[in-house]
């Protein structure tokens, strides 16, 4: 046999010893992690496929953020209503006054949109307390209700001593509420909607860092969208 021939029959048997000595390497490492991998069930689990498949999961375990703060008012037909009377009923509540000129009425257009969303749900509720007592009298409500449009039973719309509203606003619930000569209808609050579950829970959603959000804007659509889905799955527990 030619030396050259020979040679590259030598050379080619190296080149193959050598491939075979690399995958039997790579199998003494690799194979025995594959196989662990196996035994935890993650093998399809990588930082990158962990990453896509987290990528815009919806979070429905809705926060805790503490016992709503109790209450006693009056309503639009001049019942005593109280926290107690919403045991066992999803609710949302909103804090407002009848002759805003500002927020009020797109927060009152989104509370009917959510009213009827869910009417006839008989473990479903609202509550609208107004931040104008002296003016918001039960009857001055029972009308401002009818022009709205209100038909649940479990709508209140609620009025009261104007320091102890004030107290529920500010320090109760944490939404802002007080009266301000300088803004155009003398009173200013937030637009804000709080969730309350049916044992009594200020409930939220977490925000994309995983932030309770606390309160639902009840001013622009994607808050009403938000709350109405959330409703939803607190009506399941």
């Amino acid at each position: 046999m030619p030396t050259a021939k020979f040679n590259d029959i030598m050379l080619k048997n190296k080149s193959y010893i050598g491939i075979s000595l690399i995958i039997l390497l790579f199998g003494i490492y690799a194979i025995p992690k594959i196989i662990n991998r196996i035994k935890i069930n993650d093998i399809v689990k990588g930082d990158r496929l962990d990453n896509i498949s987290n990528h815009g999961k919806v979070d429905e375990k809705l926060m805790k953020i503490g016992p709503v703060p109790q209450f006693k008012l009056t309503d639009q037909n001049n019942n005593p209503i109280t926290n107690a009377d919403y045991k066992g009923k999803v609710y949302v509540l909103e804090f407002f006054f009848s002759t805003c000129p500002s927020i009020c009425p797109k927060m009152n257009r989104n509370m009917v949109a959510i009213q009827n969303k869910f009417f006839g749900n008989p473990n479903f509720g609202l509550v609208s307390i107004t931040i104008d007592p002296e003016h918001d009298s039960s009857e001055v409500l029972k009308a401002h209700a009818e022009l709205l449009g209100v038909k649940s039973s479990n709508w209140h719309f609620l009025t009261g001593d104007k320091n102890y509203i004030y107290a529920l606003a500010n320090k109760g619930f944490n939404l802002y509420a007080g009266e301000n000569s300088k803004v155009n209808g003398g009173f200013e609050h937030s637009g804000l909607f709080a969730l309350i579950d049916k044992n009594g829970n200020i409930r939220c959603r977490k925000d994309e860092y995983g932030n309770p959000i606390l309160y639902y804007d009840g001013i622009e659509k994607e808050g009403v969208k938000a709350i109405q889905q959330d409703i939803a799955i607190l009506l399941e527990e």
